[in-house]
């Protein structure tokens, strides 16, 4: 940030942030997260950190007014309590008055999934952000001897919560079907192979930007559950785990953002994210908004992720239109 001309601070839990000499807010804060998954690629995040370091730094070099209240920032961590959430939540932040300074928050990234390239759109202005639901299922039943054991005698944990997992996607379906889920997470107990389960146990995720759809389907899995215990003459128990609430993002931004995408002459088209952002984290302290790249393949958190460099070069330009727009200059 540097030495792209910004005057650069690290605040206490190591976010970056930066802006023009002499510049003044509130500051339209505009970047991403540094930070990846374990094996990941060089775009989550990352493109957005970049793309908005140089659209600061081409409204430096053009002396455009736009750029006196611009601040780029680099978050520590995806989403974390020491990145965008900790610029709500953290004593570090709250300490420097931080958020009092800032007039809303834009962000660009690539859409990790494989819409607009299957569409063949080259932007996306994202309307909202999923909220997601996890169950916590333990089916309880009884272990005993696989081989000695008719299945007309087995009280067979395992063969329930297998039960249970096949039917998610019916059941997700048939609540919604623009939601999805997914069972990542499974154990038997004991967990040998001669020996039928005596329990198990599995997490549930469901993601919907419809928070009716969300609790609809947890009742659903919960029911399932419950009643494929029943079948292996077991006991199902349901509890709810990690809640993150769907996140709209501000209307007059994506309102914004549509027109500006809209003069690009590109194809472009509204989406629904399905991955968790900083702009998510922020958004119930600022107004914010984001923009879409396609994602190759629909492939991320992966070194395998990939945009070619006209769209990335493409979306950084309607970041910075959209900067100007929405500063008023």
């Amino acid at each position: 940030m540097e030495a792209a001309g910004l005057v650069a601070r690290a605040d206490d839990v190591n976010n970056v942030f930066g802006h023009q000499p002499g510049g003044s807010g509130p500051w339209l804060l505009v970047g991403s997260h540094s930070d990846t998954v374990p094996a990941g690629g060089r775009l989550d995040g990352a493109f957005g950190v970049i793309a908005a370091l140089e659209a600061c730094r081409a409204l430096i070099q053009a002396g455009h007014p736009a750029g006196s209240s611009v601040e780029v920032v680099s978050f520590h961590d995806e989403e974390g309590v020491a990145g965008s959430g900790g610029l709500t939540g953290s004593r570090a932040l709250l300490r420097h008055n931080h958020l009092r300074e800032l007039s809303g928050y834009l962000e660009i990234h690539i859409e990790q999934g494989p819409i607009l390239e299957s569409e063949r759109a080259e932007l996306g202005v994202v309307e909202g952000i999923v909220g997601i639901r996890r169950l916590n299922v333990r089916v309880e039943g009884e272990a005993n001897h696989a081989g000695t054991t008719p299945y007309s005698a087995r009280r067979d944990a395992g063969a329930a919560a297998a039960k249970l997992a096949w039917q998610v996607r019916d059941i997700l379906q048939s609540v919604d079907p623009t939601m999805v889920g997914n069972v990542g997470m499974i154990s038997f107990q004991p967990g040998s192979p001669n020996v039928v389960p005596g329990a198990a146990s599995l997490i549930v995720e469901v993601r919907s930007i419809s928070e009716r759809s969300l609790d609809r389907a947890c009742d659903a899995v919960s029911a399932a559950a419950r009643a494929a215990a029943d079948d292996f003459r077991c006991q199902a128990m349901v509890e709810p785990g990690l809640v993150i609430e769907p996140v709209p993002m501000d209307p007059h931004v994506v309102a914004v953002l549509s027109r500006v995408c809209e003069r690009s002459g590109r194809p472009w088209r509204m989406i629904t994210s399905g991955a968790g952002h900083d702009a998510g984290a922020l958004a119930a302290r600022l107004p914010v908004g984001m923009l879409f790249v396609p994602s190759h393949g629909g492939i991320s958190h992966s070194p395998l992720e990939h945009t070619d460099d006209r769209l990335l070069v493409q979306g950084a330009q309607t970041l910075l239109d959209s900067i100007v727009v929405l500063s008023g200059n």
